[in-house]
């Protein structure tokens, strides 16, 4: 199982938690984050091992926007967080990059919203629907993916935490690629928790 960790901003951090061998590591560029990476210099990036993906979290940005940030810190993955149309992911799938695709889910429904993107990304997120396009530490009803019939697979996210690891070894769902760890695991926003890291990682059914 893939795993991201998401919402990094401070260099210290980004080494500290690139060390635990993640799949991915998640840089927010959403303004209205407290976990908005904007201030973290590519020099931060540049040490990271080439096995750990680096991926530019965006959210209604333009795509002029997006492609200045993911040159400037060489990032391989574009996750679009926001309401943006397949074509962008399209544009970027063409460019080379590994695409996510997010949706906040509330109610089995949400999921007719995935399928003019089948074609537009490699991966599909499923967070918690929320006004403010996740962050918010909680979680939807998980019994909900069983309703997910698509043929993209995807990343499992919103407030998943230690206490809940047993909960998630019992999903079964084929299309599940992996888990995306964000706020449950910090200190501060943009601040993970090491040994709360390494303690999920290893205990994970």
């Amino acid at each position: 199982m893939l795993i991201k960790i998401c919402g990094m901003k401070e260099p210290g951090n980004v080494t500290e938690v690139a060390a635990l061998h993640p799949d991915m590591l998640g840089f927010i560029f959403y303004k209205s984050s407290p976990r908005y990476a904007g201030d973290l210099s590519p020099r931060a990036l540049e040490r990271l091992p080439a096995a750990i993906g680096k991926v530019g979290v965006f959210v209604n940005a333009e795509t002029g926007f997006i492609e200045n940030i993911v040159r400037r810190y060489k990032m391989d993955t574009i996750q679009l967080h926001g309401d943006e149309p397949p074509e962008m992911g399209h544009y970027f799938v063409r460019k080379g990059y590994r695409v996510i695709k997010a949706f906040g889910i509330e109610e089995a429904g949400d999921f007719q919203r995935t399928l003019p993107y089948e074609s537009a990304c490699q991966l599909f997120l499923f967070d918690t629907r929320s006004r403010q396009f996740g962050g918010t530490g909680k979680s939807f009803d998980w019994n909900l993916l069983n309703r997910y019939e698509g043929s993209v697979p995807f990343f499992l996210s919103g407030g998943i935490a230690w206490e809940n690891r047993e909960e998630i070894g019992k999903i079964k769902h084929p299309k599940l690629a992996g888990l995306d760890l964000n706020s449950r695991f910090e200190t501060a926003p943009g601040m993970k928790n090491i040994h709360l890291l390494s303690r999920f990682l290893a205990e994970l059914p």
